[in-house]
């Protein structure tokens, strides 16, 4: 896990390397400062003169500026690197990410990963910071006021020893308790987040349905539980701090009073004032360190959670992987399915597509239509390989989609969703998403094409109006044919429109698959639909149920031959029953 982590530290490493170093000649300035100030006492016990006194001042002077000097640049160089390690982590996650397939993202959730890429980054960073300065100092300090403990106090100094054992049963008690709370705090964040999600996305449906108070309490809820798992945590927590204090205060009133004893009894022989000034400053040094080396301990115990989180995601696989030498032009619009089968898991029990045998030529129009479940994307999906077929192999361009560049294969095959997305930007920024390097005549002929010019002309600011964030200011259909342009600004050698017209009426849905028709008619068109107008005119209509393809053929094939087919057409058309007949 460090290993991986470590990874992201990069052009990071010399800052990370620097701060303990500074904090090393940090800790050195403060051990020496309590020996100087013994040495002071005694000296003026002994009745020094002024120049003595004055060189010791000013001894005293130059080590807390240097102390002082190095723990601020010990503090940039720390702040720099933690800052940077957090950056490039949340970096190697999003990329790590963006490489998923289909099939990795189902294993994670949105709401886990945001988690991740926030919450949990920033416990990482914390941690960071702490390893590379606070882990540092601390041990340094200890080390260093256990050896000027016995040097100044001989063996009164053994009774720092003797509080190591106690405090790391305590440590070692609180992490077994309180590790597993925050195992599973952080999953029940990632449920929370759920929650914002699926209320903020969903926010017209609770609105219409007057459900803000359910939702209100369903968020509590969560948010309570969290709250309650954390509270637990923090509570087994919290007994560090009192018993560091115990620790501490048991030290001091032994020190003094031991100390005062053999000072006065043994007239200074065994341990003189000067001593025992040192002897407690060397003690507040040593339990101070022991409370920061706790509060690492504690820091490390929330964050090593977060971390393996974090590494989950970094070393996540993607299960699509191209080959060493992919090929990486597409010879045309053609596709192939050849005994393909589908599952979306290997656990899964049913399979999603089944014994599928389908061959279309480039230029080809095919339409699909089926009931709610048939597996209708999940065919369309194995053609820009957003997942890999089971059984079986499908061909694009008479070639194994999985011996191309996955880069090559998306470029020439455009899809676009029936829940379409755009994201907050202009008009244009959206469109160019299908081609950085159109311009803006090639834009507007795009969206001629997908009949979305005559409302982009309406706008005051037209082709650089603002889409809000998921389109909030432009209706369903609107955002359907942005989406369709969007598409064909890739110039494709496969279209597939997977039932991305039903939020259009039917004169434009009519409209814009004559203008593809016409303008585009090399390329390969699958159109996913519910309303049987809108594949009546394609070349081929498929009819899929139950994740397998029952029928195929043209419109006036499959009235007759079809039952499911004609089912459908019936019920949407009043005036398919003469045609039935």
């Amino acid at each position: 896990m460090l290993k991986q982590l470590a990874k992201s530290v990069r052009e990071f490493k010399r800052t990370s390397i620097a701060t303990p170093i500074l904090v090393g000649m940090e800790v050195v300035m403060e051990c020496i400062i309590p020996f100087l100030i013994a040495e002071l006492v005694n000296q003026i016990k002994a009745g020094c003169e002024m120049s003595t006194l004055l060189k010791y001042g000013l001894l005293l002077v130059l080590m807390a500026l240097l102390s002082l000097t190095f723990g601020v640049a010990a503090g940039v160089t720390c702040s720099t690197a933690s800052c940077g390690f957090a950056r490039n982590l949340r970096r190697d996650m999003f990329y790590a990410v963006q490489g998923y397939s289909f099939e990795n993202i189902d294993r994670f959730s949105t709401s886990s990963l945001v988690t991740r890429l926030t919450t949990d980054v920033s416990n990482v960073q914390n941690a960071y910071m702490m390893l590379i300065r606070t882990a540092v100092r601390s041990p340094m300090m200890l080390v260093f006021s256990f050896v000027m403990a016995f040097i100044m106090g001989g063996k009164m100094a053994w009774i720092f020893v003797a509080l190591i054992p106690l405090l790391g049963l305590g440590l070692l008690c609180i992490a077994r308790f309180a590790m597993p709370l925050f195992r599973r705090v952080f999953k029940k964040y990632d449920n929370l987040n759920a929650s914002i999600q699926e209320n903020v996305k969903g926010m017209r449906v609770v609105k219409s349905y007057v459900r803000e108070g359910y939702e209100q309490k369903k968020f509590g809820d969560a948010a309570d539980d969290v709250r309650a798992d954390f509270t637990r945590a923090e509570r087994i927590l919290a007994f560090n701090g009192p018993m560091m204090q115990f620790c501490l205060y048991a030290v001091m009133i032994f020190v003094q009073s031991f100390g005062s004893y053999l000072a006065i009894t043994t007239r200074g022989v065994e341990l003189d004032i000067g001593q025992m000034s040192a002897l407690l400053t060397y003690g507040m040094m040593i339990l101070s360190s022991l409370m920061m080396l706790s509060m690492i301990f504690v820091m490390l115990t929330m964050s090593s959670e977060s971390a393996k989180r974090i590494v989950e995601v970094l070393e996540e696989k993607p299960t699509l992987t191209e080959k060493a030498n992919p090929v990486t032009e597409v010879a045309d619009g053609s596709i192939d399915f050849d005994g393909v089968s589908f599952k979306y898991s290997a656990k899964a029990e049913r399979k999603a597509l089944a014994n599928i045998d389908l061959h279309v030529r480039s230029g080809e129009t095919i339409g699909i239509i089926g009931g709610t479940g048939s597996s209708k994307s999940s065919l369309i999906q194995l053609i820009s390989r957003l997942y890999d077929a089971t059984e079986g192999t499908v061909r694009v361009g008479g070639v194994d989609v999985r011996d191309y560049s996955l880069e090559a294969l998306r470029n020439q095959v455009a899809v676009v969703l029936q829940k379409n997305i755009l994201f907050s930007g202009t008009i244009k920024e959206n469109l160019r998403w299908g081609n950085p390097d159109a311009t803006d005549e090639e834009m507007m002929e795009a969206c001629r094409l997908a009949c979305a010019d005559e409302f982009i002309q309406t706008f005051p600011d037209k082709y650089d109006t603002y889409i809000e964030q998921g389109g909030a200011n432009v209706s369903g259909g609107q955002k359907q044919r942005l989406c369709i342009a969007r598409a064909l600004l890739k110039k494709p050698k496969i279209l597939i429109l997977d039932d991305s017209t039903s939020a259009v009426d039917t004169r434009t849905d009519a409209m814009i698959r004559a203008a593809m028709r016409q303008f585009i008619p090399e390329t390969t068109k699958i159109i996913i639909a519910q309303r049987t107008a809108s594949v009546e005119d394609a070349d081929r209509i498929l009819v899929m149920e139950g994740g397998e393809i029952v029928a195929a053929g043209p419109h006036a094939e499959l009235m007759k031959t079809c039952d499911i087919y004609r089912e459908i057409y019936i019920s949407q058309n009043k005036a398919g029953d003469n045609d039935a007949e």
